[in-house]
C-alpha cells in the first residue's frame, strides 16, 4: 500500500472521514457538488475510508512519544473497546510481537520503533483475548521541516488466513500427521541444536530410542487402520508419561519413537522413567472392539558420555535398543562399548540358528513341577537348549528372541513339541509334560494338527500333554483362537495360562478360554515375604479365583524356603523353581523316574536375597593415588566382595573403578586376608540388562581437563592424574596384592 494514503491523525472524537479531510486540507462544496466536481484529494479520502470499512486493511499513526494519535475503528472493534479509547495508548498495546522459535534474536516492538526506521511486513498478533487474529503491519517515520521526529504513519492488513495456511504447511513439514508428534526432520534438527548448545555449556542430554514390540502382529491380524489407531494411542500415552515441557517426543516412522531429555545423566532416574514408559505402553488397548496388548523396548544413550554429536548419540541409542530387544523385549538398555561385540555376536547367532536344528545342536531339558504338599513330581516343563559348537551353551533368553525376529520360532517350537512328546512317552507313570507355545506358533492354522501328529507319532496319551500359552495368543481374532482352543480340547490335552498377573492378563480370558491351570509369574513371587509388599494379597486372590473356576495354580521361580512356605500358606497347588531342581536332561529324568514315584526334597537358602549376584570380573580399586587391580566376586546394589588386596584395615575408603567412567566410593566393612567386603556410598541402579551400574559417570569434559580428547568415554581405567593433588608427590602403595591367577570363583555371602 502506498504511503500517499497514510496520514497523521492528530484529533480524537471526529469521524475518520472528517479527520482525513481536515488533515488533507481539502474543501467541499457545502451544497453538494457532483462526483465530477470532487478533487483528487477528496476522492482519495473516500477511497481510504471505503478501504477501512471493507476490513481489508487499516491505518494508524503515533506521536514522537510512541502513543497512538489515530487508529482505524475496525481495530477498536476487534479489540472490543470504544474507537476513541485507543488514542493516547502506547502502540505496543495493540500487538503481541510474533517470534520464530528458531530465531536466536528476540526483537521487541519498542526496540523496532526506537530505531526510527521504516519497517514493513512485521507479523504481530492482535492483543485480543476473544479471537486469534494476525496482522502484518508497516510503519514509516515522519519528520518536520527542521528534521525533528514527529512519530509514525502506518498501516496493517489481516493475514490470519495466510498465516494459518503457512502454519499448517510448516507443521506438516515438522510434525507427524498421524500422531501429532515431531517427525524425523524436526527431531534431528532439535537434537543437533541441543547438543551444539550443550557442548559449549558442558551440559548433558539423554535420548530414548523406543520400538514397539508385537506391533507387526496387530497390523497383520487387525489391519493397517487398526495399527494407525494404535500408534495414535501410544503417542497419547507417551505425552502423558513424558509430560515435562523440556522433553521432545517424536515419531521417526513406523513404530519407532525418539525422546530428547535435556540435562539428565542420572541413570537411576532414566531407568525408572524408561520402565514407567514401558509399563504404560504395555497396558491393553481397545482397537475397533478388539483388545490389543503390545510392549516396548528402549535404548538409552547420554551425551557427552555416549557421543558428542547427534549421529554418534543416535547410533549409540540404536545399538542399545537392539540389545534391549535381543534381551527379551519389554526392557531398557543403556549404551556401553561392549554392545558392539554383542551385536556382532547376535548376528552370528542368528545365522547359526538356522542350521542348529538340522545339525543336531538343539536338545530339550525338563524342569520338575512338584505338588506343594507331597513334593511329588506331577509335571515337567520342556525348555529348548542350544549347544553351539563354538560358543558353547547359549541361553534361551538370548536365542528365543532372535528366533522370533528371524521367523524361526515356528519350526523351533514344532521340534520342541515333537521331541518332548517322544521323550515323555518313554517315562514311566503318568507325569505330564508341559510345552510352551508362542503366539506365532499358535496362530498357525495347522497348529492343532501339529499337536495331533506329535501325539500320534509318540503314542503319548493326550491327557499327559499340557500346552502353556500366554495372553498374547488371544490378540486379534478371538473367534479363531476359540476354534483352536476347541480343537485342542477335543484332542484331550490340558491348557495352562502362563505368566499370569504380569499386568496384561484379562479375566475375560478365563471366561472364554478353557484353561486348566494358571501359572503365577515369578515377578509376584519376589518380595512376597515382605510384610509391606502386596504380592501375597494378589497371589491369594489369584488362588481363590482359580479354585472357584476349578483350575490348578503353579508358582514359578521359587528359590528359597521362605518363598515356598508362603506359597503353601497361600494355597498354591504346585511349585516350580530351583528350590527343587533346575532343568534336567532326558536321561537324568529317566533315571530319576526309573524307581517309580519321583519325590524331591526342597533344597535352597532359608531366605531369598534378590540383590546378591555372583560375578567374576576384574575391577580397579583406587586408594589415594594408586590403582590396584582386584577380582570382584559378588555384587549388590549396596556393595561388593572383592579379592586381591592383603590385610586391608576396616573403614578404609576406596574408589571402585568399574570402567567406562563408572566410579563408586566405597568403604571396607569386612576384611579377612585377601577378601574385602565393600559398602557403596551411593547404591547402584539397574542397568536394564539384569545387572547394575552407577548412577553417574565421569564426564568426558572432566577427562578433557586432564588432557584426554573430548569424546565418548573409552573402556579402561580411570585416569590417575585426576586423583592426584596439584603439586603433590606420589605416595607409597599401602597394600600388597594377592596372586589372582590362582584364585577360584566362589560364592560369598
Amino acid at each position: 500500500m502506498g504511503s500517499s494514503i497514510v496520514f497523521a491523525m492528530a484529533t480524537s472524537g471526529n469521524s475518520s472521514f472528517g479527520v482525513l479531510r481536515n488533515l488533507l486540507g481539502s474543501r467541499r462544496d457545502d451544497h453538494g457538488a457532483g462526483e465530477a466536481a470532487k478533487s483528487p484529494e477528496e476522492q482519495l479520502l473516500e477511497l481510504a475510508q471505503d478501504y477501512e470499512r471493507s476490513g481489508l486493511g487499516w491505518f494508524w499513526s503515533s506521536n514522537a512519544e510512541g502513543r497512538l494519535t489515530y487508529v482505524s475503528e475496525c481495530v477498536a472493534q476487534v479489540l472490543g473497546v470504544a474507537p476513541g479509547a485507543l488514542v493516547g495508548q502506547p502502540i505496543q498495546s495493540l500487538f503481541i510481537l510474533d517470534r520464530d522459535d528458531d530465531d536466536p534474536v528476540e526483537r521487541t516492538l519498542p526496540l523496532i520503533l526506537s530505531a526510527r526506521k521504516t519497517f514493513s511486513e512485521l507479523p504481530v498478533k492482535a492483543a485480543s483475548e476473544d479471537a486469534e487474529l494476525w496482522w502484518s503491519i508497516a510503519g514509516r517515520p515522519q519528520y518536520d521541516a527542521q528534521g525533528n521526529f514527529r512519530g509514525y504513519h502506518g498501516n496493517g492488513i489481516d493475514v490470519t488466513a495466510t498465516r494459518q495456511s503457512h502454519k499448517d504447511a510448516s507443521r506438516l513439514a515438522q510434525y507427524d500427521s498421524l500422531t501429532g508428534l515431531a517427525n524425523r526432520h524436526r527431531m534431528g534438527k532439535r537434537l543437533n541444536a541441543v547438543l551444539t548448545a550443550y557442548r559449549s555449556a558442558k551440559r548433558s542430554c539423554a535420548i530414548f530410542m523406543l520400538d514397539l514390540d508385537r506391533f507387526k502382529q496387530v497390523n497383520d491380524t487387525l489391519g493397517h487402520p487398526a495399527g494407525d489407531e494404535l500408534l495414535k494411542q501410544v503417542a497419547q500415552r507417551l505425552k502423558r508419561v513424558l509430560a515435562d515441557k523440556n522433553f521432545e517426543i517424536g515419531r521417526l516412522g513406523g513404530d519407532e519413537f525418539q525422546v530428547i531429555l535435556p540435562d539428565i545423566d542420572d541413570r537411576g532416574r532414566l531407568g525408572e522413567l524408561a520402565m514407567t514408559v514401558i509399563t504404560m505402553i504395555s497396558q491393553p488397548y481397545q482397537i475397533e472392539g478388539s483388545r490389543c496388548v503390545i510392549g516396548a523396548s528402549i535404548g538409552i544413550a547420554i551425551a557427552p558420555y555416549d557421543g558428542i554429536n547427534s549421529e554418534d548419540l543416535v547410533r549409540s541409542a540404536d545399538l542399545a535398543l537392539y540389545a534391549s530387544k535381543g534381551g527379551g523385549r519389554g526392557q531398557f538398555r543403556f549404551y556401553s562399548s561392549d554392545l558392539h561385540s554383542e551385536a556382532e555376536r547376535r548376528r552370528q547367532i542368528e545365522e547359526d540358528l538356522r542350521d542348529a536344528l538340522g545339525s543336531g545342536q538343539m536338545r530339550v531339558a525338563y524342569q520338575p513341577i512338584v505338588d506343594a504338599k507331597t513334593e511329588k513330581v506331577v509335571s515337567l516343563e520342556a525348555f529348548s537348549r542350544w549347544e553351539h559348537p563354538e560358543l558353547g551353551d547359549i541361553l534361551p533368553s538370548i536365542f528365543i528372541p532372535i528366533a522370533e525376529e528371524a521367523n524361526l520360532i515356528g519350526p523351533l517350537g514344532d521340534w520342541v513339541l515333537k521331541q518332548a512328546c517322544s521323550d515323555a512317552a518313554e517315562w514311566p507313570g503318568g507325569v505330564k509334560i508341559a510345552v510352551n507355545v508362542s503366539a506365532a506358533q499358535f496362530a498357525n492354522p495347522g497348529f492343532a494338527s501339529s499337536v495331533a501328529q506329535a501325539l500320534a507319532h509318540s503314542s503319548l496319551p493326550p491327557e499327559r500333554l499340557e500346552i502353556e500359552l500366554t495372553e498374547s495368543v488371544m490378540m486379534g481374532d478371538r473367534s479363531t483362537a476359540e476354534e483352536i482352543f476347541t480343537a485342542l480340547k477335543m484332542l484331550g490335552v490340558s491348557l495352562a495360562l502362563d505368566d499370569f498377573g504380569t499386568g496384561y492378563s484379562s479375566l475375560s480370558y478365563l471366561q472364554h478360554a478353557p484353561f486348566d491351570k494358571i501359572k503365577i509369574d515369578k515377578a509376584f513371587i519376589r518380595g512376597v515375604t515382605d510384610p509391606a509388599n502386596r504380592n501375597s494379597a494378589i497371589i491369594a486372590s489369584i488362588v481363590g479365583l482359580a479354585d472357584s473356576l476349578g483350575m490348578l495354580t503353579t508358582a514359578e521361580g521359587i528359590e528359597a524356603h521362605d518363598e515356598l512356605d508362603a506359597m503353601r500358606r497361600l494355597g498354591v497347588k504346585q511349585i516350580q523353581g530351583f528350590i527343587y531342581a533346575a532343568a534336567l536332561s532326558h536321561d537324568e529324568v529317566a533315571e530319576a523316574m526309573a524307581s517309580g514315584e519321583w519325590r524331591i526334597e526342597a533344597n535352597g537358602p532359608s531366605k531369598y536375597r534378590p540383590d546378591r549376584r555372583t560375578v567374576l570380573r576384574k575391577v580397579g580399586l583406587i586408594h589415594e593415588d594408586h590403582r590396584y587391580e582386584v577380582m570382584m566376586r559378588n555384587l549388590s546394589r549396596s556393595g561388593c566382595m572383592v579379592e586381591g588386596l592383603i590385610d586391608v584395615p576396616l573403614d578404609t575408603q576406596f574408589v571402585v573403578d568399574f570402567g567406562e567412567g563408572q566410579l563408586a566410593v566405597a568403604v571396607a566393612r569386612r576384611s579377612a586376608g585377601s577378601m574385602q567386603g565393600l559398602e557403596f556410598e551411593i547404591p547402584l541402579v539397574d542397568d536394564g540388562a539384569g545387572g547394575l551400574c552407577t548412577r553417574h559417570r565421569v564426564s568426558p569434559y572432566t577427562l578433557a581437563q586432564a588432557g584426554m580428547p573430548l569424546q565418548a568415554l573409552p573402556p579402561g581405567q580411570y585416569p590417575m592424574q585426576l586423583m592426584q593433588q596439584p603439586g603433590g608427590g606420589l605416595s607409597i602403595p599401602k597394600f600388597g596384592q594377592a596372586d589372582l591367577i590362582k584364585t577360584k570363583p566362589v560364592r560369598v555371602g
